[in-house]
């Protein structure tokens, strides 16, 4: 049956279904952060009452309160803060959150100023900054839980992949590494579908049809999602079509571009002779950006070294006492554009440590280039405990502050694995290595190579400053759990 004939039936049916197929989760979590949300709102506004009635004396109080509440629950509205597609994963749950505190800090400063009074200055400053913070910590608490409950299997997503093998198999790969976006493939369908000489499974999913069958199987009301990965026997028309299908329905139509590692800021839709094409800038690696990013990051490592000076001196005298070796290791890493620096590092291992490793290739357990031996004989004892929380990455600030790293950037190579380097991988010398990145808070050294340099390349081709701030989040977690520290 062609697409276009398909079209009715799928919609009759996926009507039909509609409200089985809408998992009550979606709701039920929805309405949960929409109540969280409202209760955040009402205790933060009445703390702020309280603690501003002093300084308000001659004005009504609660109704500022109330103005405030209604200005901000407006603005969230507007920025439609508590969209289903939006919740629960990615950036842009809070980034339409900060948008709406923006919005709406500008409409009371703005009605402060046009009646010229002073009194509005607290909450504008204060209470809803406050409001904020408090906001984005329960709703990421809550994301937390979601995550942890999908990682079980539970609140997933039906979704079927279409499309060429090589790409639905890539596409089923990542939804196997990252379960906590709540995508659970059950079937996909490859051009020639269940003919004979086609395979019945494409990593142990069923193939359930060839790429003509999709609107049919939609209609049957087992789909939340329908991903169409990149297949030369694709066309337009047929992309088309399909949307049109699925109007009515519960189910979403995803289409996965063929730079699938390209997001954010570099992807641009444009409708040109009618046409919508997705336009990709290039990258930049200069700029005012760039320098912004440097200047954060300096000051970032200046105060974090303050912070930490405690910690430094404890580590420091229980190495000294561990074994009286020198409490620093220096190894030469390469930076951006192969510039080679001192990397600093608190001494984990033996004085004679780099000796000693030829003696060790044999058990060598690192992915790719790398090397790594999980139960290290030449680790020290107090090395391990500094290993296991990143301690001995602390020395690292002072190598930000003299600007051969940056807080958040692709892992410091050695020369020899830089020598041995495929176009792909270079591509991560572009920018200036990190005290972490994405592959800190995705496994560390339990990844594969191909994976880290995956990680280091999505860094590399997407950086941005709020990816910076969810790294450097995620980091604390990634240290506290220990996971792929050896």
């Amino acid at each position: 049956m062609a697409l276009q004939d398909q079209t009715a039936v799928v919609a009759v049916g996926s009507r039909a279904r509609a409200s089985t197929i809408a998992s009550r989760w979606e709701s039920g979590y929805r309405r949960a952060v929409l109540l969280a949300d409202l209760a955040i709102i009402v205790v933060a506004l009445r703390i702020g009452l309280v603690l501003t009635d002093g300084s308000l004396a001659g004005h009504v109080p609660g109704a500022i309160a109330g103005i405030t509440a209604l200005v901000l629950l407006a603005c969230m509205a507007v920025s439609r803060v508590w969209e289903q597609r939006v919740l629960g994963q990615g950036a842009e749950e809070f980034r339409r959150l900060g948008n709406a505190l923006l919005a709406a800090a500008f409409v009371l400063g703005l009605t402060a100023l046009a009646m010229d009074v002073g009194y509005f200055r607290p909450w504008v400053f204060g209470v809803l900054p406050a409001t904020g913070l408090c906001l984005a910590t329960t709703r990421y608490a809550m994301r937390r839980v979601l995550h942890a409950q999908r990682r079980q299997g539970r609140y997933m997503h039906p979704v079927l992949v279409a499309g060429s093998l090589d790409e639905v198999a890539d596409l089923v790969d990542r939804t196997h590494r990252e379960r906590h976006n709540g995508w659970s493939v059950t079937g996909v369908c490859i051009p020639g579908g269940t003919s004979e000489g086609r395979p019945m499974a494409v990593r142990d999913v069923p193939v359930v049809g060839g790429l003509p069958d999709v609107p049919a199987l939609v209609g049957g009301g087992d789909y939340r999602i329908v991903a169409v990965a990149p297949a030369a026997h694709w066309n337009r028309q047929q992309l088309r079509e399909l949307a049109w299908a699925l109007e009515g329905s519960p189910a979403e139509l995803v289409v996965a571009p063929a730079l699938m590692e390209v997001t954010g800021p570099r992807l641009h839709v444009d409708p040109v002779y009618g046409l919508t094409l997705l336009r990709v800038s290039q990258p930049s690696f200069t700029g005012i950006r760039w320098v912004l990013k440097s200047v954060v990051d300096r000051f970032a490592a200046l105060l974090v070294l303050v912070v930490v000076t405690p910690v430094l001196l404890a580590v420091v005298l229980a190495i000294k006492l561990n074994d009286g070796g020198p409490v620093l290791f220096r190894q030469h890493r390469v930076g951006k554009a192969g510039q080679k620096f001192p990397m600093l590092k608190f001494r984990t291992m033996v004085v004679d440590a780099e000796w000693r490793r030829r003696e060790l290739e044999h058990v060598n357990e690192g992915a790719g280039l790398l090397f790594k031996v999980r139960a290290d004989p030449r680790v020290t004892r107090v090395g391990g405990m500094l290993r296991r929380y990143s301690l001995d990455e602390l020395p690292q600030l002072i190598n930000v502050l003299a600007g051969h790293m940056s807080m958040v950037g692709p892992r410091p190579p050695l020369p020899t694995e830089v020598e041995q380097y495929g176009y792909d991988a270079r591509r991560r010398l572009l920018v200036k290595p990190g005290l972490t990145g994405l592959w800190q808070v995705s496994g560390r050294s339990d990844l594969s190579w191909e994976e880290t340099v995956r990680l280091d390349l999505r860094y590399v081709e997407n950086w941005s400053f709020a990816m910076d701030a969810v790294i450097l989040w995620k980091t604390l977690g990634a240290v506290l759990r220990g996971h792929g520290a050896y």
